[in-house]
This record gives C-alpha cells, sequence and structure tokens, in this order.
C-alpha cells in the first residue's frame, strides 16, 4: 500500500500533524526563553510548570470530550483556538504592544487547546486505519514528526532574535490554513455507538477509573514508560556526562582540516546523525523490515535502541558513539511503527480517546525519569547507568511478550467470530 491509497484522513492528519509539530518545536522554547527575558529564568521555570501541568490536564479532558462529541469537533475547536491565540501572541508582541503577562495566559491556553484536541487526533488516527496499513501509518508519521523537529529547531533557532513577531504571526496564518483543512475536509471517524451520552465530571473520572482497572492497558502504558525513560537520557543524563568528561578530540582529519569537537558539540553531532537518519530512511523501513515478523523487529529494534543507548552512557570516543547512533537509530526506526500498532490493536474503540489521552502520561512520566537519572548518574558510576538501561530494555521485551500474545488471542477470538456473524 502507498500513502495516497490511505484513508483522507489520515493523510490530513499527518500533513496537519507536521503543521503543529512545525509551530510547537520552533515556538515553545523560544515562548519559554521570552518569559525568561521578561521575569527571570526562576520565574520562568514555574511559568513552564503551569503550563505543563495544565496541558496533561488538557489532554485527560480532551479525550473525554471527543469520547462524547466525536473527533472532528475537538480537532476544529484546538486549531481555531490555535489560530486565535497565536494572533493574539503576536499582538502582544508587536513593535507597537508588548505584554508579559498577556503573552503567558495566551500560551498557556494555546497549550491547552492543542492537548484538548491531541487524544481525538491520536483515536482518528486508529479509527480510519487497519492492522495491516498501521506499520506504514505510524512510520509515515514518524518520519513527518522527525522532519519537522529538523526544520522547527532551525527555523526558531535562526528567526527568534530579530523575527519573533514574525514567527508568531505566521504560525497563526499557517493555524488558520490547518484550521480550514479540519472543517472543510476531514470527517468524523468516531466508531457507531462508540460516542458516550453522559458528559460530565462524574463521567470523565469513571472512564479514566474504567481505563486505569484494565490491566493490559496498563501493561502498555508501563512498557511505553520503560523505552521512553531510555530515550530521554540524551537529554538529561548522558547530555550532562558528555558535557562534563567527554574529552575535546578529532572526528575526522583530511590534510590541514581537522576539526575538534568538546561534549556539549559532540551531543550535537549525535543528535544530528539520529535525526539525519531518520529522516533520509523511515519512510524505507517498509524495505528494510517487511520481510521480518512483528515480533522479531520489535524485539530486534529494542535490543539494538537500548544497545546504543548503553553505548552512550559509558562511552567517551568519538567513533563509538556515532556508530552507536547509526545502531540504536535502525532500531527505533525498526520497533516504534510496531509499537503503535499494538497499542492501535489493544485500545478499545469505545473509548479509544481517553486510552490515548492516558497513553500520552508516558512522555510526562519519561521527563521525570530522565530529571531523576540525573541525580542517580552523580552517585552511580557510568557502567551502572548503562546497566539501569539494559534492564529498562529487557523489561521492555519481556512485556511485550505478553502483549504480543494477548494481541494473537484477541485476533484469534475475532476470527473465530468472524464466520459465525456471517452465518447469522
Amino acid at each position: 500500500m502507498k500513502f495516497r491509497e490511505l484513508h483522507p484522513n489520515i493523510r490530513l492528519r499527518i500533513g496537519v500533524g507536521f503543521v503543529q509539530r512545525l509551530l510547537a518545536v520552533m515556538l515553545t522554547p523560544l515562548l519559554v526563553v521570552h518569559l525568561a527575558k521578561l521575569y527571570g529564568a526562576a520565574t520562568a521555570g514555574v511559568l513552564t510548570v503551569i503550563v505543563a501541568f495544565a496541558a496533561i490536564g488538557s489532554n485527560f479532558l480532551g479525550g473525554h470530550l471527543a469520547d462524547v462529541y466525536g473527533r472532528r469537533p475537538l480537532l476544529v475547536l484546538g486549531e481555531l483556538g490555535a489560530t486565535a491565540t497565536f494572533i493574539l501572541l503576536a499582538a502582544a508582541n508587536s513593535p507597537w504592544w508588548e505584554s508579559g503577562p498577556v503573552t503567558f495566559v495566551l500560551f498557556l491556553l494555546n497549550t491547552c487547546l492543542a492537548n484538548i484536541a491531541t487524544p481525538a487526533a491520536d483515536a482518528m488516527m486508529v479509527d480510519v486505519s487497519t492492522p495491516e496499513n498501521r506499520p506504514l501509518v505510524y512510520t509515515i508519521n514518524y518520519w513527518s514528526i522527525n522532519l519537522a523537529f529538523t526544520f522547527g529547531a532551525l527555523a526558531g533557532g535562526f528567526l527568534y532574535g530579530e523575527y519573533f513577531f514574525g514567527l508568531l504571526a505566521g504560525a497563526a496564518v499557517l493555524s488558520a490554513a490547518t484550521t480550514f483543512v479540519f472543517w472543510r475536509w476531514v470527517s468524523e471517524t468516531a466508531p457507531e455507538g462508540a460516542r458516550e451520552a453522559a458528559a460530565g465530571v462524574p463521567a470523565m473520572l469513571r472512564g479514566y477509573l474504567s481505563v486505569a482497572k484494565d490491566m493490559v492497558f496498563v501493561r502498555l502504558l508501563t512498557v511505553a514508560v520503560l523505552t521512553r525513560a531510555i530515550e530521554v537520557q540524551i537529554g538529561y543524563y548522558i547530555a550532562v556526562r558528555l558535557a562534563d568528561e567527554f574529552p575535546v578530540q578529532e572526528i575526522v582529519s583530511f590534510g590541514s582540516w581537522a576539526p575538534k569537537v568538546d561534549g556539549v558539540e559532540m551531543l550535537g553531532v549525535l543528535r544530528a546523525v539520529n535525526t539525519a537518519l531518520v529522516v533520509g530512511l523511515a519512510l524505507f523501513a517498509g524495505r528494510l523490515f517487511g520481510k521480518l515478523s512483528d515480533r522479531t523487529r520489535l524485539y530486534a529494534g529494542i535490543g539494538a535502541f537500548t544497545a546504543g543507548y548503553m553505548v552512550w552512557a559509558v562511552s567517551n570516543s568519538a567513533w563509538p558513539l556515532i556508530v552507536a547512533a547509526v545502531v540504536l537509530t535502525i532500531g527505533e526506526l525498526a520497533n516504534v511503527p510496531i509499537k503503535q500498532a499494538i497499542l492501535a490493536d489493544l485500545v478499545p474503540a469505545a473509548a479509544r480517546t481517553k486510552y490515548m489521552a492516558a497513553y500520552g502520561l508516558n512522555a510526562r512520566i519519561g521527563l521525570v525519569i530522565g530529571s531523576v537519572s540525573v541525580v542517580v548518574g552523580a552517585v552511580l558510576p557510568a557502567a551502572g547507568m548503562a546497566v539501569i538501561y539494559g534492564l529498562w530494555g529487557l523489561g521492555a521485551v519481556l512485556m511485550y511478550r505478553s502483549l504480543l500474545r494477548v494481541r494473537e488471542e484477541r485476533q484469534a477470538a475475532e476470527a473465530a467470530a468472524a464466520p459465525e456473524k456471517t452465518a447469522v
């Protein structure tokens, strides 16, 4: 199957998702930096924490509302709200008017509205995909995320100083365009009979309580936390270790040209290698791994991914670190689409957006573990941290082993029930 053969909603969602992530990667760090300039680093940190907690609450609220009102209204609301807040953010940071308090409030509202729509967008991808095409769908989406990250980081970094107002105004224009796309072309995808009749806080709490009681989903969330805990180390313990321990050294030498890098620069090289490989190879993942079973892709992918991070945790030599970056990226490309497909297959359709909202907690928990890892790494030697990464990776493989078994049992039950329905 090719991209143009996918459901129109999926194609639109990936395209709009690229714009959304581009704007988020480009502007969120700049807004934090802007608040730090206005109020100082400490105050900006507190304000950022408020935004982070508001995002979590909005995510859960959006998961419930999408199950009550459907996917499309939440998607349109999120984009319409983003457009309005970007217009006002541009006005509040224009040559004619500047307001720090208004900037923070609008930043908060923008984040909340974006997160309200996120569970609906994630659920829509599952609604109109099939078990057969989900690896392709999530591979393309993964490629799109990394491409947006690359362009967004570059644009934000180079244009912030003199063009902050222009960036915000441009974001408003792009958000207006994506709002029109969702309103004009995206159709409702909530399964028939899946919408909940009950609204309100009690209904929402009952819904999320039932999600928390689903032990299969608890395993899905736990294994996502384990892999996320490894992934975030590049921005936490590994970043700190390289900055402190990595000796200045040459990477390549051509005659008199022999550039040297320190630990911080090496960190940038590793990030660049990872991102470049993902952008360059993700769309070919189907050809690279197409003949492998889901089980093989998942186990080998997590193994390579974990091994690469273990090397990153201990090595102070440039080329072993670069080779490890290549290995872990290949592992990442192999396992990420399969993990997403397993999640989609095991989440009940009747409460899909609630499950997606709850699943989003893995990213937040991973960031907390990343912060704690810096403290633990100050006590443990590098080899000890590598062992911890290895245990997390092993735990993920063992947990996915049980989840694959659950998926196989459900697929067998569905296959057995299908002839009976046909006969009736």
